[in-house]
């Protein structure tokens, strides 16, 4: 017998806190009518907020097709791979302070004004008229950019319980690939136009800056804060949105999240936890492929032979299957409550695809390489997003670790944004080798994570880890909690 039920020195209202614990479905009705009502009221922003992310910060891939490096005279050497890199300094920095910021700011006016304010900046970069002006830009974009995937996790993660996350981040994290496939069309047409000076790159940026602009301040009227100030829930819906979050939290807070102070123990508990930092390295190695195939990958097809305007419609097909991709696993993976399995099987899944762009001369293997590539590595990003807020608690906590596994993660953009460089054109060996290795690596990693929070896991099934109820305030044990546990 587990020693907490017959231990007299057991706190008295330990087992009476953590009894709803045991029955997380104890309203199945209005649980199913909160989710309905968050995924119409909050989905389709946080889609269209990434969607936007992608597009804007990648375009410039679709714009080196459409002419830029002639125009602004870097079309040798690496300086284009130079201001694609700025991008990730200011995109890294942010990450934490931004994250802290979400609730102080409030979420609901925080994340629209960080997407108007890149969309203005992209629909500057086609006014640019030399290497520095799009230097600083690029800058700038990152700037704003940097809180976005961060703060839609935690925001995510104030609505919906952890085995509900996860599907609803394939959902917004969807809009990566659909951004490849929409952007490589879009592009397509809009490298066409020429208005005096302003010939063919330039339009890219400016459609499509003030399109992100235009939904950012949509986004400003209709975007709740959290589930207690969601205007379109009644008074016991919200009651209920804020009391099911404690009982999923499986004692690890007795607080809602509108109630959350911030406290330095809570930075020192998501620095402590080795979950963290497994999660952080498996995304940095994954990184180095997902950005750098985003980028690179017309440059990739235009290797192949294509050129231009086909160049641009061939990345459509690869970005929609990773986009219906996303979605199945998503599905499937909160179906069975597990990420690492999915991870696992979509590095393998990339490793072949770069494989085939290593080892084939056959444009039909490589092209089919890419399909896999995409199916690979796309679905394991929102995987990872949902397995680190999964295994952080309280909100604080998730705050600060989330944004240390992205500041961490996005430091593979050093490695990314350079390893596909004119020189190795037209076979990039170069760039795919690193991008296998990396996956490898991604492969290795994963498996240790899911063996530690197996072992975790057991530990405190056998009662090993309720030691912790002794050791000072228990409502600031967070995901330390021994009724807590991990999802695998």
């Amino acid at each position: 017998m587990d020693e907490k039920h017959h231990n007299p020195q057991i706190p008295p209202n330990h087992t009476e806190k953590a009894l709803p614990a045991l029955d997380p479905e104890s309203n199945p009705h209005l649980d199913k009518l909160l989710n309905h009502k968050f995924d119409l009221h909050i989905l389709p922003y946080l889609f269209g907020i990434w969607l936007f992310s992608f597009i804007d910060r990648s375009n410039i891939g679709n714009a080196r097709l459409a002419g830029l490096p002639q125009s602004l005279n870097i079309d040798s050497g690496t300086k284009f791979n130079f201001a694609l890199l700025v991008f990730y300094i200011p995109y890294i920095l942010v990450d934490i302070p931004s994250n802290l910021l979400l609730k102080k700011f409030r979420a609901g006016v925080y994340l629209p004004f960080l997407i108007t304010s890149w969309g203005i900046i992209c629909f500057c970069i086609g006014f640019t008229r030399n290497f520095a002006g799009l230097v600083v830009c690029r800058v700038l974009l990152g700037l704003f950019e940097g809180g976005i995937l961060g703060g839609v996790i935690i925001y995510l993660a104030m609505f919906y319980r952890r085995g509900e996350m996860l599907y609803r981040s394939g959902l917004f994290y969807c809009a990566a690939p659909l951004s490849g496939a929409f952007g490589g069309l879009l592009a397509s047409a809009l490298g066409l136009i020429e208005v005096d000076e302003y010939k063919r790159w330039p339009w890219i940026f400016f459609v499509e800056g003030a399109a992100t602009v235009v939904f950012g301040i949509v986004c400003f009227f209709f975007m709740p804060d959290t589930p207690g100030m969601a205007r379109f829930l009644t008074e016991e819906e919200r009651e209920w949105a804020l009391k099911r979050m404690r009982i999923d939290a499986s004692g690890s807070t007795s607080l809602d999240v509108d109630d959350e102070e911030f406290d330095w123990c809570w930075v020192w508990m998501a620095i402590k936890s080795p979950q963290m930092w497994l999660c952080a390295g498996i995304w940095f190695f994954l990184l180095v492929p997902l950005y750098s195939f985003s980028l690179f990958l017309p440059t990739i097809i235009s290797g192949m032979g294509y050129r231009s305007t086909t160049a641009q419609l061939f990345t459509v097909p690869p970005n929609m299957a990773g986009f219906f991709v996303v979605i199945l696993t998503a599905h499937f993976s909160d179906k069975v409550k597990s990420r690492g399995i999915f991870i696992a099987g979509g590095t393998v899944i990339g490793i072949c695809g770069y494989i085939m762009l290593l080892v084939s001369d056959q444009n039909r293997v490589k092209y089919a390489g890419t399909f896999l590539i995409a199916m690979g590595v796309f679905q394991a990003s929102p995987m990872l997003m949902g397995w680190v807020a999964n295994n952080l608690s309280p909100h604080y906590v998730r705050a600060v670790g989330v944004g240390i596994v992205i500041s961490i993660a996005n430091c593979s953009a050093f490695i990314g944004t350079y390893i596909y460089l004119a020189r190795d054109a037209p076979k990039y060996a170069f760039g795919h080798a690193i991008s296998v290795g990396a996956l490898v690596i991604t492969l290795l990693l994963t498996g240790v994570q899911m063996t530690y929070l197996r072992w975790e896991n057991r530990k405190r099934d056998r009662g090993e880890r309720d030691l912790r109820l002794f050791q000072g305030d228990v409502h600031r044990l967070g995901h330390r909690h021994p009724s807590f546990r991990y999802t695998i």
